[in-house]
């Protein structure tokens, strides 16, 4: 069993109620007790280099936080077997005023020094403007020049522009995120500061490029929620939701996200600390005074409401009136992993699929004679080609996990999809699989959009299957999304163990429109939906399932007959 006693510290003080916690804060320490802490034979803490750090940014810059301390455990967290890190990405969402920056300063500073002990070990803190790119660069510099610090001096260079390390010859500079004017170099670690303001994954590619060229290469994101809709903090914010939620290996990626778990809690103080842990009792100096300046700001808001959207984004961490939200909760998707009830009546069949170069997902919707709820059992098709561009499929295994990917080869191992080595989808794999279905279900009806049904309409109908083509799915989604929504929130759909499904159900957001609720994908090329779409399909047509006959109940009824 792992052990580290700022990590063990701070999971007793959450289990004991001393520590405020939000709800995906909560999910991460139950990840780390489920995944990390019982493989004492994969992993290790560097507790030499933990220590270091600690003691460093003590002597030098200020008392750490316990969630800086928890934070810096997993930073310097080891594989056994070849002593890469764990975690090569840390995503750290906080309120404003948290300490995120000092935390950053510190971190810099330490891994260009002689305690850090990587020669060349480049740090490069990246924001939207040079002065915020600035504030944690202006922050080491003062520490190193401060009268009284002369021992600093002799460990560092610094000037105005840049710092480096002397033993290793590591330098931290800070850079504009204007991806045309950069280029990758060899960092060892690049900080997004502010990354909530980045519109796109230019910078970020830019960086990253420069990644891997020297040992334990990291990243770090830091921000609050911003105003920014569909930038690329909305793209990690999801990456961190699918790890959080179990959709996703937790590896990679260290998701520390706080914030409000309702906006109700916003108007108790005692809540706060859920969006920002430097509001966490007992205060010290600075947390009195940001508590204070907290409250001030709240108060005012009874007389000038136009400041609700500015507290709400960037004090709580929260997004007020948000039009978009996932189509089910964690819980929601959660419940349907039930085991199937007997399928033994006629289901509704559907198919879904954006390319025949990507996914294909063919679906079966079942409803329960005995209670109100549906089973939806799928099989998807998806190409190789995609899949290693994406998914990194043909990669070992170890590589994968390392990438934050989608677990294709398990969900393939489960049986819920296969991979086709071809250019493109035969359709007669999927005109088997159905043929296959009605063998063994009695499957007649096949719904699917009137797009994709060109080739295969022609082709299912010369099986004997009736068709039916949505001219414009998209239209029917208003219509639908009543009985989606109640069937998420009452637990009438099974899934059966189908995390594929969960997945692609959890790339889906709702959107209102003037048309009324639209059900559309979350943006990136990877997050596919087709699972969730050919359920829809099929729900369209569910009503038809209600007509079908009890032919067993009727048999009963007719021999409790006497004649």
């Amino acid at each position: 069993m792992l052990s580290n006693k700022y990590v063990d510290q701070y999971i007793r003080k959450w289990k004991s109620g001393e520590l405020i916690l939000n709800e995906k804060r909560i999910l991460l320490l139950k990840l780390i007790e489920k995944e990390i802490l019982p493989r004492s034979d994969i992993y290790y803490f560097d507790e030499e280099q933990i220590n270091n750090y600690i003691e460093f940014s003590q002597a030098w810059y200020f008392e750490l936080d316990e969630w800086e301390k928890f934070i810096s455990a997993f930073i310097f967290l080891f594989y056994k077997e070849d002593d890469e890190v764990v975690f090569d990405e840390f995503v750290i969402n906080m309120g404003r005023g948290g300490g995120k920056n000092g935390f950053i300063s510190t971190l810099s500073n330490y891994f260009v020094s002689s305690l850090h002990g990587i020669d060349y070990y480049d740090v490069s803190i990246v924001a939207n403007s040079e002065k915020q790119a600035k504030r944690s660069f202006q922050e080491c510099y003062r520490v190193i020049n401060k009268k009284g610090n002369e021992d600093l001096k002799e460990e560092f260079e610094a000037y105005k522009s840049s710092l480096t390390g002397l033993e290793t010859q590591s330098v931290f500079e800070y850079k504009t995120s204007n991806a045309s004017s950069q280029d990758g170099g060899r960092e060892g670690a690049v900080i997004y500061d502010e990354y909530h303001e980045m519109e796109n994954t230019d910078i970020v590619d830019v960086f990253s490029g420069g990644l891997g060229k020297v040992d334990h290469g990291r990243q770090f994101f830091i921000g609050t929620k911003g105003f920014v809709r569909e930038g690329y903090f909305d793209i990690k914010y999801r990456e961190c939701e699918d790890i959080l939620n179990g959709l996703t290996e937790f590896k990679g990626v260290f998701p520390y996200i706080c914030e409000l778990d309702a906006i109700e809690e916003m108007d108790n103080p005692k809540n706060w600390p859920k969006a920002n842990p430097a509001l966490q009792p007992p205060l010290n100096k600075r947390g009195k005074r940001l508590f204070n300046e907290v409250m001030k700001k709240y108060k005012k808001l009874a007389t000038e409401p136009s400041g609700r959207a500015a507290f709400v984004t960037k004090r709580m961490n929260f997004l007020e009136d948000n039009m978009e939200n996932s189509v089910a909760t964690r819980e929601e998707m959660m419940a349907t992993n039930r085991p199937f009830f007997e399928l033994d009546t006629v289901p509704i069949g559907s198919i879904d699929f954006g390319s025949v170069r990507d996914f294909a997902t063919c679906g079966l919707l079942f409803k329960n004679r005995k209670k109100l709820e549906y089973a939806f059992k799928t099989f998807t098709f998806a190409m190789k080609h995609f899949c290693d561009v994406h998914y990194g499929y043909s990669l070992k295994e170890q590589l994968v996990g390392s990438e934050k990917r989608a677990p294709i080869k398990a969900w393939e191992r489960m049986g819920l999809m296969k991979v086709i080595d071809e250019p493109s989808l035969n359709p007669k794999y999927i005109v088997d699989w159905f043929i296959q279905a009605r063998e063994e279900y009695g499957v007649r009806v096949i719904v699917m959009d009137n797009y994709k049904a060109d080739i295969l309409g022609p082709m299912l109908e010369k099986e004997g299957f009736e068709v039916v083509r949505l001219k414009r799915p998209s239209n029917l989604h208003p219509l639908l999304a009543p009985r989606v929504e109640d069937g998420f929130a009452n637990h009438k759909f099974i899934f059966g163990d189908n995390p594929l499904m969960r997945w692609f159900t959890n790339n889906v957001y709702v959107r209102e429109t003037q048309a009324g609720k639209q059900f559309l994908k979350k943006e990136e090329i990877k997050r596919k939906t087709d699972g969730f779409q050919a359920f829809v399909h099929a729900l369209y047509k569910a009503t038809e399932l209600d007509d079908q006959i009890d032919y067993d109940e009727a048999f009963d009824m007719l021999d409790g007959i006497d004649f």
